[in-house]
């Protein structure tokens, strides 16, 4: 009760922001509640700072919340569906995620930016911006620094795709189908998706919104691989030290991930359905938009700024990588 009662100013902070954050993502849509969030936290941070009693609710938002959000949008996906568009669209999801990665590492490299910031990039691209780079922030032990920078460079080319790619449809003749996935796997926010989709045609947002969401789902076996890969990785951290080696995968395993699937398994059967799935979705967007806010509040400007620009450089040209790949794939299957 103690320890509640002092994550209370953080927590309550938080949810202010995130209030005032949801307003403007709704007034603006294109921009959304989750970018809101984390800009005004940042720029309150830096301009007035916040008081040292929201520090451990701050830290409890940015950690739990961020991933029982993630749980609370497993209850709004149904696997059934998931299934049915997947056999449609995997083959152009498997090149594009194999793009967005492979882009990211090593232009990452070439570049000289740091593992855990090119991983968040690279998995915010992948698959579906701040959800994405939410899953794996706690398994990589990624600094709130990074976690904004790479949102915020993420939803750059959100914007910048909603703008351009219903034009682009249309001026390849794409049809309302080959657009949906087109816009499903090119773009990764899903509000941005949905966007872009509408703006095209009715028919190609609502397909493009089902591409998206399975896209999602892959965030299951990405988070999983990550989990491995940093297992391995502490364990030989620990040889080369000559020390015991006190580390399991069972620590670094996100078991919230495993919670997502279940969530996603009762929506499948029925149990949620309907209202309560699409009530359960909107908590879940809620929840990131408060650990946004709260990730900003924790942020620090200066030390961002002096991350530079080559993040930002590396987001688009991972971006662009995806977007041109998505276009050929389904040119050289004769989708187009």
């Amino acid at each position: 009760m103690k320890r509640f009662k002092e994550m209370l100013p953080g927590l309550f902070f938080a949810t202010a922001l995130a209030i005032v954050a949801t307003f403007l993502g709704k007034l603006a849509p294109i921009i959304g509640g989750p970018v809101f969030g984390i800009v005004l936290g940042i720029l309150i941070s830096s301009i007035w700072g916040k008081p040292k009693t929201t520090k451990q609710g701050l830290t409890f938002a940015s950690k739990k919340i961020l991933q029982w959000s993630i749980i609370a949008l497993g209850g709004g996906l149904s696997l059934t569906q998931v299934y049915k568009v997947g056999v449609s669209s995997l083959y152009v999801m498997i090149f594009t995620l194999t793009t967005a990665f492979i882009t990211a590492y090593g232009i990452g490299k070439l570049m000289r930016i740091p593992i855990k910031l090119t991983s968040l990039i690279g998995m915010g691209t992948a698959i579906c911006g701040g959800s994405a780079i939410a899953a794996i922030s706690p398994i990589i032990e990624a600094e709130d620094e990074e976690i904004a920078y790479s949102i915020s460079t993420v939803f750059i080319f959100n914007v910048i795709a909603v703008l351009i790619f219903p034009p682009l449809g249309h001026l390849l003749g794409l049809t309302d189908n080959a657009f949906g996935l087109f816009a499903g796997t090119a773009i990764n926010d899903t509000s941005s998706v949905v966007a872009a989709g509408y703006a095209f045609s009715n028919a190609a947002g609502a397909y493009a919104t089902i591409v998206k969401l399975t896209r999602t789902t892959m965030i299951i076996p990405i988070s999983l691989i990550f989990a491995a890969v940093v297992s391995i990785q502490k364990k030989r951290e620990a040889n080369k030290r000559g020390g015991e080696v006190n580390y399991s995968f069972k620590k670094i395993f996100p078991w919230f991930i495993v919670w997502f699937l279940a969530a996603s398994l009762l929506n499948t059967v029925g149990v949620i359905n309907g209202q309560m799935a699409g009530f359960i979705t909107e908590v879940g967007k809620f929840f990131i938009v408060v650990a946004l806010a709260a990730i900003g509040l924790n942020s620090d400007l200066k030390q961002m700024l002096r991350t530079g620009f080559k993040p930002m450089l590396l987001g688009l040209v991972v971006w662009a990588s995806v977007t041109i790949v998505s276009l050929i794939v389904q040119f050289s299957s004769g989708q187009i």
